[in-house]
């Protein structure tokens, strides 16, 4: 990896990778991530298909435990504390480290219950309607909902979906949000509203995005990491070539495969 440390003495590390291999069955999928991820920043992920930043982000909140056969090996620290420690209770890291997903999945629930779920299920202690009414306005839905909220989650529309995802995810008060394409389905409108809704979140919430759109990476990321693959046993085998300060990487990555892919000339 290359690595700003300038930036680094200046920056808080939240969560951080050192020589994380993960492995579904005997096929290595990614190999050897060295990682910082920088408290109250947005961090992009851009590669091709198939590099594995899908999976690195899974990685994060453990839900690739939910994959049989898959392993992570080196070490993924949160605050320092080994997430894969067999003292780490998982339900526990994916509170506080929450997830949006590439397709908005509501719950077959109301708007209201939507966001109440987690809190509910947590045994959350305070007034639940001023926390749903504080998710909703974080994720800049409340004035959409506010007079529906008995209405099915499943009512909206694409983009409010997605929101309401969002709101549901940082209702549980998580530290870090991963965010898996979660613009991937929305039509332009619903994707420049969430964009707008990440540089809100980060003052209040640790940031990182997978994305295929590099336009989108330049909008909101403060960092942005490039993943490559290539041919491997079983398949490709992704790996981590660089993370910049997203200017940086866009402008003057160090490395020639990153900016092959940055200018199109990728292939």
């Amino acid at each position: 990896m290359v690595y700003d440390s300038a930036t680094a003495v200046e920056t808080d590390t939240i969560i951080r990778t050192e020589n994380t291999s993960i492995y579904y069955g005997d096929f290595k999928a990614v190999s050897g991530v060295n990682l910082d991820i920088y408290r109250n920043k947005v961090t992009a992920f851009i590669g091709p298909s198939g590099c594995g930043k899908s999976t690195v982000l899974r990685c994060f909140n453990r839900t690739n435990d939910l994959i049989p056969g898959c392993r992570v090996e080196g070490r993924v620290t949160f605050h320092g504390e080994d997430l894969y420690s067999k003292d780490i209770d998982p339900v526990q890291v994916r509170r506080r480290i929450g997830m949006v997903f590439q397709k908005p999945n509501p719950f077959p629930k109301s708007v209201y219950d939507n966001i109440a779920y987690g809190a509910r299920i947590n045994r959350y202690p305070g007034n639940m309607d001023e926390l749903v009414e504080r998710s909703l306005r974080r994720a800049s839905l409340w004035d959409d909902v506010k007079d529906k909220l008995q209405a099915s989650g499943l009512s909206l529309s694409g983009g409010q979906q997605q929101r309401l995802c969002i709101a549901r995810a940082i209702a549980v008060e998580p530290e870090v949000v991963l965010m898996d394409e979660p613009c991937s389905a929305l039509d332009p409108i619903s994707t420049l509203k969430i964009e707008e809704l990440m540089n809100d979140l980060k003052q209040l919430y640790t940031i990182i995005i997978v994305t295929h759109n590099m336009q989108q990476a330049t909008r909101v990321a403060d960092y942005t990491a490039f993943y490559n693959a290539q041919e491997a046993k079983g398949g490709k085998m992704g790996y981590l070539v660089e993370v910049l300060p997203t200017d940086e990487l866009f402008n003057n990555p160090k490395e020639q495969s990153t900016k092959d892919y940055v200018t199109g000339r990728f292939g």
